[in-house]
């Protein structure tokens, strides 16, 4: 896993975790209680994806209250998750992104600040602008079209 094959999942979970260690029940919660709900709130996916991400050395986890009957794993960030995060968030905004990926854009810009700060969330946001007017003008250059497609009937 790089930072460019980030999911939107793992974007989410990771920028989560950049803001405060959390254990999967945690992450969990969020999902559930907020609406980052559009993101996940399965354990069927929300656990997987931590197994992926401490894999990559992205997260490290260490195990809370060892003996108590309920111990729990609780995650940080790694240098190197906070290098992969800071990489995702600083891709360029393409019309593409745009199109397809605005609910990750968004989610990404959430947590830009603390992550890559702020002259450069300033520039994803010039970015942002820019290739949504591009997207926007070339959706009315295809309703201008269609119009003219239909008047001709």
């Amino acid at each position: 896993m790089n930072s460019s094959s980030l999911s939107t999942l793992s974007l989410a979970i990771l920028g989560l975790i950049s803001q405060r260690s959390m254990s999967g029940y945690d992450l969990k919660r969020v999902f559930t209680d907020t609406p980052m709900g559009q993101f996940s709130a399965s354990p069927g996916a929300i656990y997987p994806a931590l197994k992926r991400l401490a894999t990559a050395e992205f997260i490290d986890s260490k195990r809370e209250a060892a003996d108590s009957l309920r111990p729990r794993e609780v995650y940080s960030l790694t240098k190197k998750g906070k290098a992969a995060l800071a990489t995702h968030l600083t891709q360029p905004v393409t019309v593409d992104s745009v199109t397809w990926k605005l609910d990750e854009l968004i989610l990404g810009f959430a947590f830009m600040r603390p992550i890559i700060g702020k002259k450069a969330t300033l520039a994803f946001l010039k970015q942002l602008h820019q290739q949504t007017e591009r997207h926007a003008k070339s959706l009315q250059t295809h309703l201008d079209a269609s119009r003219s497609d239909f008047s001709q009937e």
